[in-house]
């Protein structure tokens, strides 16, 4: 492993003006989150009925001509990446990203994510927007976030996702990306999916790897170098109603992920105006993400993990005790228990 690297962060002291950016980069990622595709979805469903019907016919055709737009590289903007907010988001926590290895443009690379959180809020921000600087920190990469093919029938939603460098998790769209002629396509793959969201418990580390492979497939199928991206912090940053496996509501989840593709969680965060009530405002708890490559020469990860052998563990103990990942020097190192559960 080489030596840990990231882009400074500010380390003045924040102004109350300050904080309240940063609250409001925060709050509004997780209004965008949650409200934004249905919200233009029920609008351009209810305008059809109203005098500005036109409106509603225009969104639904240009979602007609750009229905394989998605499954074509999207409509990715620097300008919307490099916006002034995404550094705020990034300020809250903090976010940061962490460089251990060099990550060459002459290939291309396939990064297995973990863990999925809530909503994903450091791999957005440090692969979607350029708030950590990732094109400075890996210079000639191009990083896709791979995320439920289903944003992508939302109009208006799905073409401002697709500004980001998001695309669907499908075959048709991941392959079209990893056969383009230019070298350096960097996709992430959030391989717990929905699942995972599930265990997003604080303090808790629960993985749903076992059974997905189909990310492993993918990059031996094009050659691309498998990298695996952990995020500390992500499950922290909400508070979540874990249900016993078994349970009548944790069945519902499941049955409800597996027709709409995504499950419903009970989580809250604070308050917008008191860190003392309920909310939706994350709590700004840091969150660092850790990726790594294996060394040259070495037996590529992809194909040990084809071959079965050898099989990933039920469960497995961590322990990381590196100066990016510990609040303080003088933290001792923190072992957290990794479970890996079976998809369904």
């Amino acid at each position: 492993m080489g030596v840990a690297t990231t882009l400074p962060l500010p380390t003045t002291s924040k102004t109350l003006q300050k904080q309240h950016l940063e609250a409001v980069g925060a709050y509004q990622y997780v209004l965008t989150f949650l409200f934004m595709g249905p919200f233009f979805s029920l609008l351009v469903f209810v305008l059809l009925f109203t005098s500005l019907w036109p409106f509603s016919v225009f969104c639904l055709v240009w979602l007609y001509v750009d229905w394989d737009t998605p499954n074509q590289g999207g409509r990715r903007s620097e300008w919307i990446r490099n916006w002034a907010i995404w550094r705020q988001l990034r300020d809250y926590y903090p976010v940061k990203l962490v460089k251990t290895a060099e990550l060459p443009p002459d290939r291309n690379y396939v990064l297995g994510a973990h863990p999925h959180g809530i909503m994903c809020t450091g791999f957005l921000c440090n692969f979607s927007t350029e708030s950590n600087g990732f094109s400075q920190l890996f210079p000639g990469l191009r990083p896709w976030l791979a995320v439920l093919a289903g944003l992508f029938y939302l109009p208006v939603y799905r073409d401002y996702i697709m500004s980001f460098g998001l695309c669907p998790v499908s075959r048709q769209s991941l392959d079209f990306i990893l056969s383009q002629p230019q070298l350096g396509q960097a996709v992430v793959i959030m391989v717990g999916g929905a699942h995972e969201a599930l265990y997003s418990v604080p303090g808790e580390h629960c993985l749903t790897l076992q059974k997905r492979k189909g990310f492993v497939r993918l990059a031996l199928r094009h050659g691309a170098s498998l990298v695996p991206v952990y995020s500390f912090g992500e499950n922290d940053i909400f508070r979540l109603k874990a249900f016993a496996t078994g349970s009548w509501q944790h069945w519902c989840q499941l049955t409800f992920k597996k027709f709409m593709g995504f499950s419903p969680c009970i989580f809250w965060g604070r308050g917008l105006f008191s860190a003392t009530s309920w909310g939706l405002l994350p709590f700004a708890v840091p969150i660092t993400t850790v990726g790594e490559c294996p060394p040259p020469g070495g037996r590529p990860p992809a194909a040990a993990w084809a071959s079965g052998i050898p099989r990933p563990p039920v469960s497995l103990s961590l322990q990381w005790a590196a100066p990016s990942l510990s609040p303080s020097a003088s933290t001792p190192p923190r072992r957290k228990s990794i479970t890996i559960t079976p998809s369904t």
